[in-house]
């Protein structure tokens, strides 16, 4: 085995410049040049993505709104659009499927890419990287950068050295392609800070300055074992693989998603269980539906309460069988749910559904046939057939046109969408989607 630990393998990491900010740009010319920040807008919100010209005030993503704003008062924000944003990534992902059969998306704007098996056809791992460049350019107005090296965790870490650099004036243009060539594998690596490597958290990292290990090369010349007793048989082993260049991960396009979830965060906190129960079954029949279009079902629900001090807890339950309908989850959920005081009053709340498989078929049991009109089944295969007339009527008409009765119980009829909140609530102090800026 080669040191990259896949011998004679082209690998491409694909990533996308400042992607939210940058289709915000694009599709309103009046905000270019402009420093633009993407997320919640409000004193709970969170920065999603900045243009190159807020990065250039120290705006960066995942960090609080109200330290944005700090930082560059100037800064236009603009509410997250999750639903374009997918559209605009599924094009892009298309002009990489039409370079190769193997792409791993990683997120909606980052891809890694197997084209050793397409060389012949399409030129060599430099000559595709630029390629995807250009149609991205030119078939979408946007920009990416390319890292090309014989393994994943390479590949990432070139994608680094081609990005643009962050100006007032907008983006400094960087190589946009980055390439590590087969045999300067470890020449790349041994410059680069140890905390460049995959798995290196804040912990590890100062386990490793305390060993005077500083930079990847360093990392290469200490022994395993050394790395084992310090760190652990797995992290030891990890990164002393990583410091010698070895990843042997292939690509696998179309993975199984491992868990899907909704949380939110409120623009005030929460303390009436009622009202909590309204964005429970919110969030439920939203996680319900993402499953059923990814076609798989999940065995374990789990709820996340976050409080106004911070404190998080989480709960989960692993039921018998398992559900893909929004009433299964709401109630495994209600259970968990009912057993924290939520008087303390509830920052975010997130429902999650995991140990997913495929769609399991639903077997009509007793308990089905003995639920009353207030209890209505749920995993059965009356409530599946209803649910199937729900969705064809969703997919014709939108996700507001058929909502679970609890909802216009709480007096909001809106159904949750993929992306709705992810960032936080917009100044408004409206916990739906965010009015656009």
């Amino acid at each position: 085995m080669a040191a990259s630990g896949g011998a004679g393998r082209t690998i491409l990491h694909v990533d996308m410049d400042a992607f939210y900010a940058s289709v915000e740009q694009l599709r309103r010319p009046e905000l270019r040049g402009k420093p633009v920040v993407v997320g919640g807008s409000g004193r709970r919100g969170v920065v999603a993505a900045a243009s190159y010209e807020a990065r250039a005030f120290g705006v960066r993503s995942a960090m609080p709104s109200m330290r944005a704003r700090t930082l560059c008062p100037q800064a236009v924000f603009v509410s997250g659009d999750h639903a374009h944003y997918a559209e605009v990534s599924a094009r892009v992902m298309a002009i990489f499927a039409s370079m190769t059969p193997l792409v791993e998306p990683l997120s909606l704007d980052e891809a890694f890419l197997d084209v050793t098996g397409v060389q012949r056809l399409h030129g060599d791992g430099p000559a595709i990287a630029a390629e995807i460049r250009r149609r991205v350019l030119a078939e979408e107005g946007l920009t990416c950068s390319v890292g090309v090296a014989p393994n994943k965790f390479l590949a990432k870490l070139a994608t680094e050295q081609a990005k643009p650099s962050a100006s007032v004036r907008g983006p400094v243009p960087g190589t946009g392609v980055a390439v590590v060539r087969p045999g300067d594998e470890r020449a790349f690596l041994r410059p680069l800070p140890v905390g460049a490597l995959w798995g290196v958290g804040p912990r590890t990292l100062e386990k490793l300055h305390a060993l005077g290990v500083r930079t990847v090369g360093q990392l290469e010349r200490m022994p395993q074992h050394q790395l084992v007793r310090a760190l652990g048989e797995a992290q030891g082993r990890h990164l002393h693989d990583l410091a010698h260049a070895v990843d042997p991960r292939p690509v696998v396009p179309d993975q199984r998603p491992k868990s899907i979830s909704h949380e939110e965060t409120f623009a005030e906190d929460i303390d009436d269980p009622r009202a909590l129960h309204t964005e429970l079954v919110r969030m439920a029949d939203a996680v319900a539906r993402r499953a059923r279009h990814q076609e798989v079902a999940g065995r374990t629900v789990a709820i996340k309460v976050r409080f106004g001090d911070f404190t998080t807890i989480s709960r989960s339950v692993t039921l018998p069988q398992a559900v893909d309908t929004g009433p299964a989850i709401v109630r495994a959920a209600t259970q968990l749910l009912d057993q924290i005081d939520v008087a303390p009053g509830v920052r975010l709340f997130g429902v999650g559904l995991a140990n997913l498989a495929d769609d399991a078929p639903h077997q009509l049991s007793l308990d089905d046939l003995t639920r009353t009109a207030d209890a209505p089944a749920a995993d059965g295969a009356a409530w599946s057939a209803v649910t199937e007339a729900v969705d064809a009527v969703r997919a014709r008409f939108g996700d507001d046109a058929l909502l679970p009765a609890a909802l216009a119980e709480g007096g909001s009829l809106r159904a949750k969408r993929s992306g709705d909140q992810q960032w936080g609530p917009d100044e408004t102090g409206s916990s739906g989607p965010a009015d656009r800026v």
